[in-house]
């Protein structure tokens, strides 16, 4: 599995660990995730979490711990998580060499013949 964090995203969410990480004895990390919906079918979803579930994969990017959902890995694997800070956009961005189509607001994507369960299209 390989999900990948530029310097920029790993350096905006280590910040952002450590001003939400209240408690020392918790070490907190990023869940990322794929959901039916959006504009284009999939959409990208990421939270804070110091609870993975137990059948999250377990990717360490410098000092920034990422878990990615087992059902949504086919759909992830190879993205690349960049962190944009611009006067028309910001935020993350994902670059997904699994999506055939992508929204506008690049927050959802699309695949070739998916179903719904999260299995990669060829």
């Amino acid at each position: 599995m390989t999900v990948t964090l530029t310097e920029k995203a790993q350096s905006r969410l280590q910040s952002f660990l450590q001003t939400s990480n209240t408690n020392a004895q918790t070490s907190k990390g990023i869940r990322v995730w794929v959901n039916n919906g959006g504009c284009s079918g999939y959409e990208y979803q990421m939270e804070v979490t110091s609870s993975p579930q137990p059948e999250d994969l377990v990717i360490q990017q410098g000092q920034v711990v990422v878990y990615v959902d087992a059902n949504s890995a086919p759909l992830l694997e190879g993205v690349i998580i960049d962190f944009v800070d611009g006067v028309m956009e910001g935020g993350f961005k994902f670059t997904n060499p699994n999506a055939s189509d992508t929204c506008g607001c690049g927050k959802s994507f699309k695949t070739g013949d998916c179903s719904s369960n999260g299995v990669p299209c060829s």
